[in-house]
């Protein structure tokens, strides 16, 4: 399979008057994994802050989303990022660090977006063509248009949105309370 790091592998051979199948010492060059990682500090919304624990390992970073709308408007919440080093060809992983009463996010901080699936029924998954910004956007979005009560992870959350709306409001509200400030 033809990914990204194999072609700069190859072409850094090349360039080097080595072959192009001579290795290289993998503390003296950057991965393209993170030359396009490099990229994530530039890309953020505004509700959107990115954070690196270690500014050594690009490939893991927290992204803080604070929603200024809907139900979750005022809450501060944490996401965990880990790009693969076989990323553009799988999708990065992420976890949901706030706890959180939402119907498309578990409170252990699983997430249900498709996007995020490697695999997808309906075509909406993972695709090589697909960046780190498109998954911003899409957990950005999982606080407005994408909160999706058809098609939940949390089925607690949206059968109670379902029962009551107005104390949905507020189980949300004493989450961001407790958990999200």
């Amino acid at each position: 399979m033809l990914t990204l790091a194999s072609k700069l592998k190859r072409e850094e051979g090349v360039r080097a008057g080595g072959s192009p199948t001579s290795s290289h010492d993998a503390s003296h060059r950057v991965s393209i994994r993170d030359r396009l990682l490099i990229k994530v500090c530039f890309l953020v919304l505004d509700t959107c802050k990115v954070t690196f624990v270690d500014v050594n390992k690009l490939h893991h970073f927290q992204l803080a989303i604070t929603p200024d709308e809907g139900y979750y408007q005022s809450g501060k919440f944490q996401f965990e990022i880990e790009v693969p080093e076989a990323y553009n060809m799988v999708p990065p992983k992420v976890k949901c660090l706030t706890r959180i009463w939402h119907p498309n996010i578990a409170e252990t901080g699983e997430i249900c977006l498709s996007l995020l699936r490697e695999h997808s029924i309906d075509g909406t998954g993972w695709a090589p063509t697909r960046t780190l910004k498109d998954v911003v956007w899409g957990l950005n979005s999982l606080f407005t248009d994408l909160l999706n009560f058809d098609d939940p992870l949390n089925i607690d959350a949206a059968e109670h949105h379902l029962r009551d709306k107005d104390d949905f409001r507020n189980k949300v509200q004493d989450f961001i309370k407790n958990y999200a400030r």
